[in-house]
């Protein structure tokens, strides 16, 4: 049994507008210490997909339907008091900004601790003692002195690591990371990936990273599903996915990133672009959600949805057109 299972999530607004269609109808799973990455561009419904998984979607506007299952239990179907024991717990997130995430009036130290006193029934010193360790453990120097400083006192790379020391100070099963590099530059960005698969290996968490980054995907990744206007549209281990992406979309981003040399080799060439907009998560789309933007679509894409359909081993993608191999036939 997988440690995380989503069926069929569908999460959906109620707007003035219409029903905005944030997630609908992913399913996927994470296995114990696998990391999967979920990638696609800004708008898709990933960070959407970690907020249903942890139930902080309001309802109302919000609505959830279908399943997600951790360990074997519903988490639709658990009380605000069970979901309370288990967010930060068995499951943490990591979000996109540090600087708005963490209290500015309170200290690094009493925010780790507020997490340890509340799971782990500790005290205020022993709380303490666990941040000075958990502030080690995510490598910033002088912990000692840090758990009485506050988030602006830090640097935007120190403040992740808070952020990471928070999420992993009850020792999760699984780890929800929201975008954790953006805001960084490239050596910080660097540092914060190989401390979370350091981390990974020494806590054993499962790790789902949130992103739109293929070469922090290509860094990190076990797994990867790609996701478009609220639907997934393909999913592949990591390698097979970089070698021989089956949806257009997947193409289409592979396309667009820069690679390493180019310029260099004196053949430089202009980077793809997906023409077109994503279409409106408010407007019921019958066929292919792609099929406005894909350079291959035909009637029958624009008329007919397609089905996540095996392509190769390991390798399913929901496109007519993608290719198949002689193993997944």
């Amino acid at each position: 049994m997988a440690l995380l299972e989503i069926d069929k999530l569908q999460t959906h607004f109620r707007t003035p507008d219409g029903i905005n269609r944030a997630v609908d109808g992913v399913s996927f799973s994470i296995e114990a210490g696998q990391t999967l990455a979920v990638v696609g561009e800004s708008g898709c419904g990933k960070s959407v997909t970690a907020m249903s998984i942890l139930r902080l979607i309001p309802e109302p506007p919000g609505k959830m339907a279908g399943a997600i299952r951790f360990q074997g239990r519903n988490l639709l179907e658990c009380s605000d008091a069970e979901m309370r024991q288990i967010r930060g717990n068995e499951i943490s997130m990591i979000f996109q900004e540090p600087m708005t995430s963490l209290n500015p009036v309170l200290t690094v130290g009493r925010q780790i601790g507020e997490t340890l006193r509340l799971h782990q029934n500790m005290s205020k010193a022993q709380a303490t003692e666990r941040a000075v360790e958990m502030l080690q453990l995510v490598g910033i120097p002088e912990p000692r002195r840090r758990v009485a400083e506050y988030p602006h006192q830090l640097s935007g790379g120190m403040r992740q690591r808070v952020m990471i020391a928070i999420a992993l100070a009850c020792s999760p099963k699984l780890l929800i990371a929201d975008e954790p590099t953006t805001a960084l530059d490239v050596t910080i960005q660097a540092q914060i990936l190989d401390l979370m698969r350091d981390l990974k290996a020494r806590v054993g968490a499962a790790i789902m990273l949130i992103t739109h980054d293929l070469g922090v995907v290509a860094e990190v990744a076990d797994q990867v599903v790609v996701m478009y206007a609220g639907r997934k549209v393909e999913e592949a281990p990591v390698g097979e996915l970089f070698a021989n992406p089956r949806h257009p979309y997947t193409q289409g981003l592979l396309g667009a990133v820069p690679k390493l040399g180019s310029s260099l080799s004196g053949h430089t060439e202009r980077l793809s672009e997906i023409p077109g907009l994503v279409p409106s998560l408010k407007k019921r789309i019958d066929g292919c959600v792609f099929a406005g933007r894909c350079p291959k679509a035909t009637d029958l894409c624009r008329q007919v949805a397609p089905g996540l359909e095996l392509k190769a081993a390991g390798h399913i993608a929901a496109c007519h057109y993608a290719p198949k191999d002689a193993v997944a036939a």
